[in-house]
């Protein structure tokens, strides 16, 4: 190379590194279309910091808009301006596959937060920002339910649009089973709303939404009920290690009803000791005499403590308050399974206490999740881009949570080593994950057989790629 197109490279390459946004620049130049309401700012790690701080981006810019048409606004110039930009409403993903560094923008949506009703509670619409709290709340009052995620603090569509696993879903399928059409800002900088209509669009926003635009609000199935609808039995069951083996082979066998749902967790006690425990999380939708007799094979194997009750529906997703603390690294796995392997889960038990064994890693879990899937199952493969509705029955994900960053070497190969694990006997052919569980699997294991159409369909929705950081296309 030329002494001075290499100097010119170098040049370029320096100043591309250490340019950054500055909020006087953005509001300046896009300030004036926007509402006054809309928030121009810069990056704020405390306020606006993700979930894990294990390569969570660290823009230049937030931009926080007050209405739908501030996010258009946004996109057209980020996209005239060349400047990458990343749509944030919970902040927990956890995928590396997003970059976004001073040179680039986080839209936040917590401004668009509203949850409103049609008359009859059949329908809701959601805003892009409403955290899954917001949602349960506002439904709570309005005496419906409506098809969530299971951890109060995490955006609602953001978790849909990837699927949405939830305690309702045994009742209600996947939320994105629920969806009924989107408002969504699109490449070309403006204002769609997708519906059944829009046959690839409507297929692909489900299960892959954000390669296709921001979904701003969403319009989705509500469930009206009376004050006795509102309750579910729900809470802890702590099991000693030698139990481990029952455990997992009820797991396997028991036939969920649509009523129910269950979580296994490896956790500890915490201060001081950080005592490694094994407890279950089961859900039954209904009274406690009708839960227990619902999970009594999983009484008869004798967990030692039992902190099940009656809960109401505001505070159904109180248990899983630990996935809602913010900070430290935390570069989780996962893996979808088919069956449940007791021999496998013994030896992810005896990783998981050695791995905890370690100073600063005692606040690490491994969780695994199933569903009653028959109704989801109902809607059909094809009714949807999420790939794995007929084929994982259970999802599980190592998640490592330190705050010494020289811990990460072994946290990695840790979480690596549980999801290897898992894939050697997850009884598919061929690994499977769920997206909004992800890290940085290949596009197969997320989308699986629907790579070619989603990349036909981008190609057409989205040819310059404008929307890239979350398991691009």
């Amino acid at each position: 190379m030329h002494p001075l197109v290499t100097l010119a490279w170098l040049l370029s390459t320096v100043a591309h590194k250490i340019w950054a946004l500055s909020p006087e620049q953005v509001s300046k130049e896009l300030g004036p279309q926007l509402s006054q309401s809309a928030v121009i700012s810069g990056w704020d790690a405390t306020k606006y910091g993700r979930w894990s701080e294990y390569h969570a981006p660290k823009p230049g810019i937030v931009l926080t808009p007050a209405n739908e048409q501030d996010v258009a606004a946004t996109v057209e110039y980020c996209t005239s301006k060349e400047i990458p930009f990343l749509t944030q409403n919970g902040g927990h993903g956890w995928a590396k596959t997003i970059h976004i560094d001073n040179d680039g923008l986080i839209i936040s949506l917590e401004q668009l937060n509203s949850v409103t009703f049609n008359d009859d509670r059949t329908e809701a619409v959601v805003e892009g920002g409403a955290h899954v709290s917001q949602v349960i709340n506002a439904a709570s009052k309005n005496n419906a339910l409506v098809q969530t995620a299971n951890c109060n603090c995490i955006g609602t569509l953001g978790a849909i649009l990837g699927a949405g696993y939830g305690n309702l879903m045994g009742m209600a399928g996947f939320g994105i089973d629920n969806i009924l059409s989107l408002n969504a800002v699109m490449a070309d900088g403006c204002l769609h709303t997708i519906t059944p209509e829009d046959k690839d669009l409507f297929w692909a926003f489900r299960g892959a939404g954000p390669n296709f635009g921001i979904v701003t609000s969403a319009k989705m199935k509500s469930y009206p009920v009376g004050p006795s609808g509102q309750t579910a039995w729900i809470g802890q069951l702590v099991f000693t290690p030698d139990k481990l083996e029952k455990v997992v082979e009820e797991i396997d066998a028991i036939t969920l009803e649509p009523e129910m749902c269950l979580f296994m967790v490896f956790l500890t006690s915490g201060e001081p000791d950080y005592t490694p425990m094994i407890a279950l999380l089961p859900f039954y939708y209904g009274t406690e005499e009708e839960g227990r007799a619902a999970f009594s094979s999983f009484f008869d194997i004798g967990p030692t403590n039992d902190t099940t009750a009656e809960t109401q529906y505001a505070h159904w997703n109180d248990v899983t308050d630990v996935f809602c603390s913010k900070g430290g690294y935390k570069p989780s796995e996962t893996a979808g399974l088919s069956r449940m392997v007791p021999s496998t889960w013994e030896e992810a038990w005896d990783e998981y206490v050695s791995f905890v064994s370690l100073g600063g890693t005692g606040a690490s879990i491994v969780l695994l999740e199933a569903y009653s899937l028959k109704t989801a199952r109902s809607f059909g493969q094809d009714s949807s881009a999420y790939a794995w509705r007929n084929k994982v029955n259970f999802n599980a994900i190592a998640i490592p949570w330190y705050f010494d960053s020289s811990l990460e070497s072994d946290a990695v190969a840790w979480a690596s080593r549980l999801r290897d694990l898992w894939r050697s006997t997850d009884g598919l052919d061929s690994p499977a994950a769920y997206i909004n569980f992800a890290n940085d699997e290949d596009l197969s294991v997320v989308y699986g057989e629907n790579v070619e159409r989603l990349k036909a369909i981008k190609a057409q929705a989205d040819p310059d790629r404008i929307f890239n950081q979350w398991f691009s296309l």
